[in-house]
């Protein structure tokens, strides 16, 4: 039997964030993937933006960890070379009604600490980007976009030199609560059982049915686990825009709105469908909507321009038609485990929280 001090579940960008602070702190740590590479799930299935912080309740999880990561990844990109750019965001009202909406969101982005908003008008607006079509915008500055890929192979890199070890192609099975700390068997036949005094369970669409394998944790713990699949289309040839452009949210979630990548191409998504089962696939025929929606704000959209791109698939702790779920990061204080970490509902913005998530973790690890 083999002994470690911590083991990370989940090598998506949350779970690399959190062995690289726990290397950083000088714990002896093991990252345990199931997939053959690192992010190939929700990490390296999103629209790859540094969000700003401006939707979500004040002094939620979602709030507080997307400000301060948003703050630390930046500085981390500039330091380490990962490629990101500032591009900034217009958060649009297509038609006057949808005007107290955006006064509403800045009211809201000034109660987590987004005070750069800029209240712009129709013409304002269109001065920036000429292929808008508005009643009038928000600004968001601190908005930006990043190779997500780079930020996960840099994260990696920095917790190998200090000493962790990622190990793939290894799925955990089953867990037990011991006397020396939790215990793990892996699928592999030939592996010894695995002993370590903190377990971080950051598996993201599997955390439930990870967490519901460890004898001793109460089942009243684990949250029912939902998926929301996202489509993403991509624009044939250049965008004509500089920034982000994303709609007044809707209530299943931020609608339809175009990203871009480094490269100046455009993307669009993602809607929100509702899945049992992971499935990847992309329904050429969900472009149809897309043109309809894309047009309230953009109506040059060019018929035939849009191409299939990829979907992902969000995490969440909340279905459909009830409220959405905060972040959720439980230690032994809330499920009585000693030693165990679960991460639940690690959706949008996880990649820009997910500095400021391995700081809460390893806090939690210091204090107790």
């Amino acid at each position: 039997m083999s002994k470690v001090d911590c083991v990370v579940v989940g090598a998506g960008v949350v779970g690399l964030a959190i062995a690289r602070q726990l290397a950083a702190a000088g714990r002896e740590t093991m990252i345990l993937e199931q997939h053959s590479a690192i992010g190939t799930e929700t990490s390296s299935r999103s629209s790859e933006v540094i969000h700003a912080g401006l939707y979500y309740p004040q002094d939620s999880l979602k709030a507080r960890t997307c400000v301060r990561g948003r703050e630390l990844l930046y500085a981390y990109c500039q330091v380490n070379d990962v490629p990101h750019r500032k591009c900034g965001k217009l958060i649009v009202a297509t038609d006057r009604s949808q005007l107290g909406k955006l006064s509403e969101i800045a009211t809201v982005a000034r109660g987590n600490g987004v005070d750069d908003l800029v209240t712009l008008s129709a013409n304002e607006a269109r001065a920036l980007e000429p292929e808008l079509s508005c009643a009038g915008a928000l600004l968001s500055p601190s908005t930006g976009i990043f190779d997500s890929h780079s930020l996960m192979l840099s994260f990696l890199a920095d917790a190998e030199r200090l000493g962790a070890i990622c190990v793939l192609r290894t799925r955990v099975k089953r867990m037990r609560v011991v006397t020396s700390g939790i215990e793990l068997q892996v699928d592999d036949p030939d592996a010894t059982s695995l002993v370590t005094r903190w377990l971080v369970n950051s598996a993201g669409l599997g955390s439930q049915e990870l967490a519901r394998s460890i004898v001793g944790l109460p089942a009243s713990s684990v949250p029912a686990a939902y998926r929301a699949k996202g489509t993403y289309f991509a624009l044939a040839g250049r965008a004509p825009f500089g920034r982000l452009v994303y709609p007044v949210p809707e209530p299943a979630g931020l609608g339809v709105h175009l990203t871009l990548d480094l490269a100046g191409r455009a993307r669009f998504g993602p809607d929100v469908e509702w899945i049992n089962s992971i499935d990847y696939d992309v329904d050429s025929h969900r472009a149809a909507e897309f043109y309809a929606a894309i047009r309230r704000y953009w109506p040059g959209l060019r018929n035939d321009s849009l191409e299939p791109a990829y979907a992902g698939i969000r995490p969440k702790i909340s279905g459909p038609g009830q409220v959405a779920a905060d972040f959720r990061i439980d230690g032994p204080s809330s499920h009585g485990v000693p030693g165990l970490v679960n991460l639940f509902g690690i959706e949008s913005p996880g990649l820009t929280a997910s500095l400021a998530i391995a700081e809460i973790v390893t806090g939690l690890m210091t204090r107790s």
